[in-house]
């Protein structure tokens, strides 16, 4: 990664969340931590990582750490006492019951990867719980003692220097204290298991406290520190709570609302940044197409024909928009999700155990294809962790950097154009054509009163005529001068009363 620092920093990143690089036994690929003060030598030494921190800076890039309060692995020091005898110092610092009769778990809580939630330990004869891997026994984040050792360990990466933290699975921390069993659903999961609503283990109330507490461990120290949310809450009033009654939450939940819209559609696109706006929380949104557990936005949005243009339009619509945006590495060149073609090829557990029906996650966290050499030039091993595809050959940062028209400097032009223009960085939103059933567009309107900035998104694969009316939009120019546009215009400015844009077209105009 420190290699690449000035790569990330020529294509305009601010700052980089890296995924648990803890030791661990990697039943979860690092989500298992075994020890949260230290770094996997898989990855580096704590030196090597102290010199990672201090180039981003250089660069101006900051360095967030993944955090992963949820759960421990059962290898981590804690869960070994904790299992050892029911006397044990650490024993409340896990969540164990006995089962409701022998061989029976105490109620019928699920875990997040199929089957019970409930483990029966032999060494004590109870049942611990886990909401995702039997292997990732979840904490008791009711002790007091946990909670202290958790923000223990968050300062001890804060006093080296990272600038915040990604909370995984925060909306699990909590469970029903008197284990009510969870409502059945209709039919069966992928894991023939019956459908259940998790009511009793999913944003329970309590989190927000902690969530207030992480909050002040971050505080206090310079710089502004940032907690980012993973809660996939259902809709904008329950993410909100996220930032606290009082802002003193988390900074930037993450919105899994538009990130699993998973088509193109400009009504749904502008009802969601309508809820957005309108939201009285008035935080920070915090915007994704893409991360490590779905497949890439590449396959879920494009039509198998016009995939690169596609590429260009979600671009511009996670980076002209008002929210904070997070953008999954090889986005930018186009990577796409490329899953296992036999159950033997697989990694992911989650493959393992739902194939064929779920292949997991091996196809989306793929090697970055950084140009033409041997493993598109992401490592000299003989054999890679998982494959490099066959598209690497096309679609890479080498080949992409000469290709004026490709993906990556489509988005180099634009992250460029979303760090000089005042508008695009922090104009509000006004939303324009609103009754189109095809074109997004909105303004960003300039908080300073000078040039804003008309953004114009076809999501169909059809031409399409936009007619805005200009002086109804406190307009005092009837045309735009175009910034960015996929494909070019070929025009020195674009007539507002009346213009065309092409299929999946992107026009981003600046307009008075």
């Amino acid at each position: 990664i420190t290699s690449r620092l000035d790569y990330l920093h020529d294509l305009g990143i601010g700052a980089i969340w890296i995924t648990p690089m803890y030791p661990s036994p990697l039943v979860d690929f690092g989500y298992d931590v075994a020890d949260y003060t230290a770094l996997d030598p898989l990855y580096g030494t704590l030196t090597d990582f102290d010199h990672l921190v201090a180039e981003a800076k250089k660069r101006n890039i900051r360095v967030i750490m993944d955090f992963v309060p949820n759960h421990t692995s059962d290898e981590h020091r804690w869960f070994k006492q904790s299992r050892s005898s029911r006397t044990n110092p650490k024993r409340e610092w896990y969540i164990w019951r006995d089962g409701k009769g022998p061989g029976e778990p105490p109620n019928n809580w699920q875990s997040w990867f199929g089957h019970s939630a409930w483990q029966l330990d032999p060494t004590t004869s109870q049942y611990y719980y886990h909401h995702f891997y039997v292997e990732q026994p979840d904490l008791n984040w009711r002790n007091p003692e946990v909670r202290e050792a958790m923000y223990d360990a968050m300062r001890f990466w804060l006093d080296r220097g990272v600038a915040g933290f990604r909370l995984d699975a925060v909306s699990r921390l909590f469970e029903d204290p008197n284990l009510h069993d969870d409502p059945i659903l209709p039919g069966k999961n992928a894991y023939g298991d019956p459908n259940i609503q998790h009511k009793y283990t999913d944003n329970l109330p309590e989190i927000h406290q902690v969530l207030r507490e992480m909050r002040r461990v971050v505080d206090a120290y310079p710089g502004n520190p940032v907690l980012i949310s993973e809660a996939d809450e259902p809709n904008i009033k329950e993410l909100s709570k996220m930032y606290g009654v009082k802002d003193d939450e988390v900074q930037l939940p993450m919105d899994f609302q538009i990130a699993d819209v998973n088509k193109l559609s400009a009504p749904d696109f502008r009802r969601l940044l309508d809820e957005v706006d309108r939201n009285a929380a008035h935080g920070q949104p915090h915007f994704f197409f893409s991360n490590h557990d779905q497949p890439r936005q590449w396959d879920r949005y494009g039509d198998g024909v016009h995939n690169d243009q596609i590429a260009k339009l979600t671009a511009a619509l996670l980076l002209t928009t008002r929210q904070t945006p997070l953008m999954y590495y090889g986005e930018e060149i186009g990577m796409r999700t490329t899953l296992p073609a036999r159950k033997e090829d697989v990694q992911d557990p989650i493959g393992k155990i739902g194939w064929p029906e779920e292949k997991g996650r091996d196809g989306e966290r793929t090697p970055m294809q950084w140009d033409t050499t041997k493993n598109a030039g992401f490592s000299a091993a003989d054999q890679t962790w998982l494959p490099i595809p066959p598209s690497a050959a096309k679609y890479n940062v080498s080949v992409e950097s000469a290709e004026p028209h490709s993906i990556l400097s489509f988005y180099k032009l634009l992250l460029a154009l979303r760090q000089s223009d005042p508008a695009l960085r922090n104009g509000t939103y006004v939303p324009v054509a609103r009754d189109d059933p095809y074109v997004l567009a909105y303004l960003r309107r300039n908080p300073g009163g000078g040039e804003s900035v008309l953004v114009v998104l076809n999501m169909s694969g059809e031409e399409r005529s936009v007619k805005l009316d200009p002086a109804a939009l406190g307009l005092k120019r009837d045309s735009a001068k175009p910034l960015l546009a996929a494909p070019e215009t070929g025009q020195d400015t674009l007539p507002l009363a009346r213009f065309t844009i092409a299929p999946f077209g992107v026009f981003i105009g600046s307009v008075h």
